[in-house]
């Protein structure tokens, strides 16, 4: 028998109806903000990744898919959302309406890592680019909208942890005080941090197997290189955090993992008790070179990206039930072959009229008939016999109350939103 591969997952029953609840309380969220949904390949020109998420990440070095196509081209399928979307920008010139132009994604990412808990080969995200601002509020707005997401779907353990990497100037000094500082120390650290070192210190910070060391708890802190436009635009992300009453925390060991990240980055947290140690549910930053070094007009950007398994694990641990199964509007049945036309077309005529509609497809007996639409949850039954036919007059039964009706099919589509509309 022919079987999914390791570290994916079939999606159905409960679990494709809390991923769709997610995505249409998404949606709605996004048309609150005014941004606009964006849909790029799943497969992508292998140099994209490697010249947006860099060459030495572990996502690139060590997770990518990549492949040649049959034209002998280099491909990789995308293991985050950002690189697509910036590249959709440039190639389509959106930058003429970036005023700021604000977008949103959704959909299935790939990484060949150990799959684990919350962790697949494919799973899918949810994330934002703006682009066109080098406003502090677009931060402050972009950390809102994860932040008011979680707090719609009614996690209250959250963390919100910010910093501040400064620009490129900033940066750069802190790079040659990180060089400096942990360079006595390099025997001390891992493997991987050794080659970060050499390519991107920055990264050492991000290190987890290192990360309680004494040797990172005494690293220099990135605060105290920032000149004063940096710290100015930090202050100013503070400043509206603190208008949108969304607590926070300043924390001068988060960097982010990939080489685009410019002035704010920032995750946010779930204190959930037994959600795990890898409890980041969204995470983001303002990235204001990443269009220009495609190729693109100099102009600035920044975003996020939430795991939508991450967060559906957290729901599961704080017992939040999203599961919306809520049943149908009407369910139809026929007494006999002769009657089904009718039924058929009747059930047509309800579904292009906005009712959720279902139908018996087996002839099953009356028996039956009432105990699969108890399954289906069935607010209304149509039982249409004989009689229905030749009166037009049909026989609707709430399955609710039990109580039954005689409806003319012209005043079905009537009394359907008028007892509908009254729940």
């Amino acid at each position: 028998m022919i079987q999914k591969p390791k570290g994916t997952y079939d999606i159905y029953g409960d679990k494709a109806r809390e991923i769709l609840y997610l995505k249409k309380l998404i949606t709605s969220l996004m048309d609150n903000y005014n941004y606009n949904y964006v849909q790029t390949p799943v497969f992508e020109a292998s140099e994209l990744f490697h010249r947006t998420v860099g060459e030495e990440t572990d996502i690139v070095s060590k997770e990518t898919y990549d492949f040649k196509d049959r034209g002998n081209r280099d491909l990789t399928l995308r293991p985050e959302g950002t690189a697509g979307i910036v590249r959709c920008f440039i190639e389509n010139k959106l930058y003429v309406d970036a005023s700021p132009l604000k977008t949103w994604y959704f959909g299935p990412m790939f990484r060949y890592e150990r799959p684990q808990s919350g962790r697949n080969r494919e799973f899918n995200q949810f994330g934002v680019e703006v682009f066109g601002s080098c406003n502090p509020m677009i931060d402050a707005e972009t950390i809102s909208i994860v932040y008011n997401l979680f707090k719609l779907l009614g996690l209250k353990e959250l963390k919100v942890n910010i910093n501040s990497l400064g620009d490129l100037e900033s940066r750069a000094k802190y790079r040659e005080a990180l060089l400096s500082y942990f360079k006595p120390y390099l025997n001390d650290l891992c493997d991987d941090c050794k080659q970060r070192y050499a390519k991107n210190p920055l990264r050492i910070l991000d290190c987890k197997i290192d990360a309680n060391s004494d040797i990172m708890k005494n690293a220099p802190k990135i605060s105290d290189y920032l000149n004063e436009d940096s710290k100015k635009h930090f202050a100013e992300v503070q400043k509206y955090l603190e208008f949108m009453g969304i607590d926070y925390v300043i924390n001068d060991n988060l960097v982010r993992g990939l080489d685009y990240y410019t002035h704010t980055v920032f995750e946010i947290t779930s204190e959930i008790e037994g959600f795990g140690s890898g409890n980041v549910l969204g995470a983001g930053g303002r990235y204001d070179n990443l269009v220009a070094n495609l190729g693109g007009p100099n102009i600035p950007g920044v975003g996020f990206a939430v795991g939508i398994e991450r967060l559906l694990l957290a729901l599961e641990a704080e017992n939040i039930n999203i599961n919306q199964e809520e049943g149908i509007d009407v369910y139809l049945f026929a007494t006999s072959e002769n009657e089904r036309d009718m039924m058929f077309s009747l059930a047509s005529i309800l579904r292009v009229n906005g009712f959720k509609t279902d139908l018996d497809y087996n002839l099953r007996n009356f028996k039956n008939n009432f105990k699969h639409a108890d399954k289906l949850k069935a607010k209304f039954i149509i039982i249409i016999g004989a009689d229905e036919v030749n009166s037009k007059c049909l026989t609707i039964k709430n399955n609710q109350t039990k109580e039954e009706y005689k409806v003319e099919f012209d005043n079905l589509i009537e009394f359907l939103d008028e007892k509908l509309g009254d729940e």
